[in-house]
């Protein structure tokens, strides 16, 4: 099934290394408490890690077994397990793995920790897990799964919380333009961005989304249109670059988008193509909205400047699909994120309060 949706999608259950199959816990029915969807993007089994394996998408719908942490370390470094809040479900499962193994847990922890430096979260959950290592493994285990659950709960509570903001504000059946995933499969069964939109879908009060097809990995072509088909709400895909004429030509409402990290100062860091959204968001006058986490929130770092922004692979953009589309030689400057600055922010959204900054 696809995630928080009724349409099947075809489903194949992998080890980490391995094809062959392994036998997945059995999933709780739709209607049991706490449990959204059929499907999780990461989840628990008691000793490993299983994820849906995002590089897949939206061709196959595939399990991944990942037993140890180098699996997870992988898996988080290709971007088979993506998306801030599910990041910081990773790392604390990370250090439950960790612990369960025989090697050094605070060395292993680290690794995982720093397997993406940008998105908080994933340190974020490192950290509060090894926090409970003194403890004895079965703490750490323990709240590593309060994570997860917990990340079902609280995105579920911000994804109202930012729908009831944008009905007061705006009132009519929304339309509403979005860039990357910020949805279920960016999380653990419930979105940020996406989850916003996703409970003004089921008040009937979302009307259309515009979605970017988030160069250089498509996954706004490959993800996000995936869950939206999967919601039933109708949407358009466009180019990155055609974002910003979308809001010129006055085809939405707002743009609401995820975030990766939020600086003390409010500046917010999100996949790389944000900026411009923002910025003809101000000008055209439309509301730019933040949603995410209080996870996300970093009050540690004063500043966007103060944030590392990852450089990934330059084959990335050279290439598509495994075949190279710039000439031999050609150097490819590959940024992941960039910055959006607080006063282009209309307002943030978290699950335990909306914090208004910015115009208009």
């Amino acid at each position: 099934m696809i995630p928080g949706s009724d349409i099947p999608g075809p489903l194949t259950i992998l080890g980490a290394d391995d094809p062959g199959p392994v036998h997945p816990r059995t999933p709780p029915a739709r209607g049991d408490p706490g449990h959204h969807g059929p499907v999780r993007t990461i989840d628990w089994r008691g000793d490993h890690v299983v994820i849906v394996d995002q590089t897949r998408l939206p061709h196959d719908l595939v399990h991944r077994a990942l037993h140890t942490v180098d699996d997870l370390v992988h898996a988080i470094k290709t971007l088979a397990v993506r998306g801030a809040p599910a990041l910081g479900v990773a790392g604390a499962l990370g250090v439950a793995l960790a612990a369960l193994s025989t090697g050094d847990t605070r060395e292993q922890a680290a690794r995982v920790r720093a397997a993406r430096p940008t998105a908080v979260n994933l340190a974020w959950g490192v950290d509060r897990v090894l926090a409970k290592l003194a403890d004895g493994t079965e703490a750490v285990v323990a709240e590593a799964v309060t994570v997860l659950e917990d990340d079902i709960r609280l995105n579920r509570a911000l994804a109202h919380r930012g729908a009831d903001w944008l009905q007061a504000r705006i009132g009519k059946p929304i339309t509403a333009h979005t860039h990357c995933n910020a949805g279920a499969l960016a999380c653990v069964e419930w979105g940020t961005a996406l989850g916003v939109l996703r409970a003004l879908n089921e008040r009937g009060a979302l009307a259309h989304v515009y979605a970017d097809e988030t160069r250089p990995l498509l996954q706004g072509a490959r993800i996000t249109a995936w869950e939206l088909a999967g919601m039933g709400v109708p949407h358009t895909l466009v180019v990155d670059s055609a974002g910003p004429s979308v809001i010129a030509n006055g085809l939405v409402d707002v743009v609401v988008v995820g975030a990766d990290r939020i600086a003390a100062n409010g500046d917010v860091v999100n996949k790389v193509g944000t900026y411009p959204l923002a910025l003809a968001a101000a000008r055209h006058g439309i509301p730019f909205l933040v949603a995410a986490p209080e996870s996300t929130v970093d009050l540690s770092t004063p500043s966007g400047d103060a944030i590392p922004i990852e450089l990934r692979a330059a084959d990335e953009i050279t290439s598509f699909n495994g075949t190279r589309t710039a000439p031999p030689g050609t150097a490819a400057l590959n940024y992941a994120f960039d910055v959006t600055p607080a006063d282009l922010v209309t307002a943030v959204v978290t699950e335990a309060r909306v914090v208004e900054r910015g115009a208009p």
